[in-house]
């Protein structure tokens, strides 16, 4: 269920009654008494929960989900388990997005004054001119918050921490010696739509951004919170400035990433990774241990254990290299042609 610090829970609610302000239709006669309290992936569910199927490769998880109501297409209604309501519709997660922004509105900033009377700041905390500190938040011992930086609702920050001016930080938990660079962003709305018939619908960004003891993260930098499971930056990760990590990525220990890196969604780091700069990684890649990627990499695979990689599509370094230097060859010796015929 998402973190209550920073998500309200409506529930629970019946299920007809959130159909009508959700706007999807529902028909079956117990929509009136079951109640729903949250909005869950498949896999994750308890009773309460309303959730959706809309990709074959999850039908396992249809089948064995424990939610109380479920949206599917109607080619794929009857595999739904018998103990959950079957809402059929051409786009289960668009309607399944509406319902969790209803379910599931993030607790706005409502401060009157800067620092919400809710808000506990432990001693030695110092707080530039400009800064914000919403309702429920926690900042511990000794840290430092610059001029016109806003902590949002329930964010705890953690001991001897330095988060620059102009920067945003929502959403989030905060370990001890962390340093936030000038406008970084952390915790804001991962990128999720989903397609609907009346046009593309915002899927809410219900997880958190977890950055554990000694992280840094550079100026400009962004951080989004998961879509459901939180995204997590692990112990003495260093990010550079102008770095852009998507929802749900997963980094290990003590990696490093250089300036302009580009992190989709779901990709998981393992410890000790080394990131040049410009490197783009497509969502639900998994990178192993101690693995290294040249600068302007795209990874579109995983990668092993160990690795060293570089490329657009990225492979082992030393292909890479022979590639470049193959074509390097090919084109000297082209010009050496039209010399010789030039000569002639």
């Amino acid at each position: 269920m998402p973190d209550r610090r920073f998500f309200e829970h409506t529930g629970p609610v019946s299920l007809a009654d959130l159909a009508a302000e959700a706007g999807f239709a529902v028909s079956d006669d117990r929509a009136q008494a079951l109640m729903i309290e949250t909005a869950s992936p498949l896999a994750k569910a308890e009773g309460g929960a309303i959730s959706f199927l809309s990709d074959r490769r999850y039908l396992e998880d249809l089948k064995a989900t424990r939610a109380s109501a479920v949206f599917v297409t109607e080619k794929l209604s009857e595999h739904a388990p018998a103990g959950a309501l079957v809402i059929v519709t051409p786009e289960p997660q668009a309607a399944w997005s509406r319902a969790a922004a209803v379910l599931h509105p993030a607790i706005p900033l409502r401060n009157e004054q800067p620092v919400h009377p809710d808000a506990r700041l432990e001693d030695g905390v110092y707080l530039a001119p400009g800064v914000v500190v919403g309702q429920g938040a926690r900042i511990g011992a000794n840290s430092r918050i610059g001029a016109n930086t806003v902590i949002g609702p329930g964010v705890a920050i953690g001991r001897d921490c330095s988060i620059g001016a102009n920067a945003t930080v929502e959403f989030a938990l905060i370990g001890d010696r962390v340093v936030i660079g000038p406008g970084a962003v952390i915790g804001f709305s991962g990128f999720g739509v989903a397609g609907g018939a009346a046009g593309l619908v915002d899927i809410p960004q219900l997880g958190r951004v977890i950055l554990q003891d000694g992280v840094s993260v550079g100026a400009n930098t962004t951080v989004d919170r998961g879509a459901w499971d939180d995204t997590v930056i692990g112990e003495n990760t260093k990010l550079d400035n102008q770095v852009q990590i998507g929802h749900g990525v997963v980094m290990g220990r003590n990696c490093v990433m250089a300036a302009h890196c580009g992190i989709s969604g779901s990709v998981t780091f393992g410890d000790n990774v080394q990131c040049g700069g410009d490197v783009g990684v497509k969502d639900h890649v998994h990178i192993g241990n101690n693995v290294q990627l040249a600068a302007r990499s795209g990874v579109m695979r995983d990668i092993a254990d160990g690795e060293i990689v570089g490329g657009a599509p990225a492979q082992p370094i030393k292909d890479w290299m022979r590639e470049i230097a193959w074509v390097r060859n090919q084109i000297q010796a082209e010009r050496d042609a039209k010399a010789r015929q030039k000569d002639q």
